[in-house]
């Protein structure tokens, strides 16, 4: 086994603290990652306090991870020692049903296996995150990160980055249309870079005037100011694709409203409590509402290469690991610009 250190909460109202634990020995398929840069994502503040429910403790948090391969089993053939790797929110799946066939292990059938709050295929071992020092991981589900760019701004990709491109992808975001993004976080920055990459034409809706001059920065062409009642007639048909990152309770008929005729509003925030529409708003314009879930291993390669290509990157503030429990304070508080990436060389015993 493989001595490990991270930071991990014990319980749902316990602050992260220093853990020990092990990793499994690496087998002829695995691959050993140094782990150099973890984000913080929200989702990682609802697992550890117990938010969506079925959390277990100790748990150490964290599906964001850039680092340094160190070693392989002797049958991995696409890493060798001194590599970078990634590793997002799976680390394995059942590889045999209908939609890990056609490469989006995110719906396997029997149920991915989650990079931390979740058990490995073997029915028993848990699964601890990157808020680490290293991670073990099947060849399959590591991948391989764009050179030239800076790792602690590539980290948040394996989350936020392919979150927000797989719908941009999937509807067909480009020149001509109208992509609308809700909410300026770390998932909305990076829509804004990338359906600006793509070619769209985006707007950024925002209950907060202050947002407007960041989205312009990052690239919007437009900013929709939504703390007002009515807000929507002014925008009203006028959207192909809305990719709606708000994890609180809002309403969704304005931003329906919003759309063309057989136009998109694609949920990828996780709000507590469910979210009501009127099916006219549906029916009336043959509109769509639907979600999505990050992406397969294949598209989040793919995804990690357009970064390359464009040089797109996540805005980050760096953190030792010891202020994490103050990061997850400023993360509900929307005081970062636009993610908190842990410096894996903090995380010493």
């Amino acid at each position: 086994m493989i001595k490990a250190f991270g930071y991990a909460a014990q319980a749902p109202k316990s602050p992260l603290a220093p853990y020990e634990f092990t990793r499994r020995d690496p087998g002829p398929g695995d691959v050993v990652i140094e782990i150099l840069y973890a984000g913080i994502c929200h989702s990682d503040i609802h697992q550890v306090r117990d938010e969506w429910g079925g959390a277990t403790f100790p748990m150490v948090p964290g599906h964001e991870i850039a680092g340094r391969v160190t070693a392989v089993g002797s049958a991995v053939t696409r890493f060798a020692p001194g590599d970078l790797a990634g590793v997002g929110c799976m680390v394995d799946s059942c590889h045999g049903c209908p939609s890990c066939r056609e490469g989006l292990e995110q719906f396997c059938d029997h149920g991915p296996v989650w990079t931390y709050n979740s058990v490995e295929r073997d029915g028993k071992t848990r699964t601890q995150g990157g808020y680490s020092n290293v991670i073990v991981v099947r060849e399959d589900f590591a991948l391989k990160l764009p050179k030239g760019l800076p790792l602690s701004h590539v980290a948040p990709l394996l989350c936020a980055g392919i979150t927000t491109y797989s719908p941009l992808s999937r509807f067909g975001a480009g020149p001509g249309q109208e992509v609308g993004v809700v909410g300026l976080g770390g998932l909305g920055h990076m829509a804004i870079k990338f359906a600006r990459a793509m070619g769209a034409r985006v707007s950024v809706f925002s209950t907060s005037p202050a947002k407007e001059k960041d989205a312009a920065n990052l690239g919007a062409h437009d900013f929709v100011l939504t703390r007002k009642d009515g807000w929507g007639a002014g925008v009203a048909g006028r959207f192909d694709l809305i990719l709606d990152a708000v994890s609180g309770d809002h309403d969704l008929g304005p931003y329906l409203g919003a759309l063309r005729r057989d136009g998109n509003l694609v949920l990828l925030g996780a709000p507590e409590k469910p979210l009501s529409v009127h099916s006219f708003m549906l029916i009336s314009r043959r509109r769509n509402l639907t979600a999505s879930l990050i992406g397969g291993i294949r598209e989040t390669q793919e995804m990690l290469d357009y970064c390359g290509e464009h040089g797109i990157v996540s805005d980050v503030e760096v953190i030792p690991v010891e202020k994490v429990n103050e990061a997850y304070e400023r993360t509900l508080a929307g005081d970062v610009r636009y993610r908190f990436v842990i410096d894996g060389a903090t995380i010493k015993r």
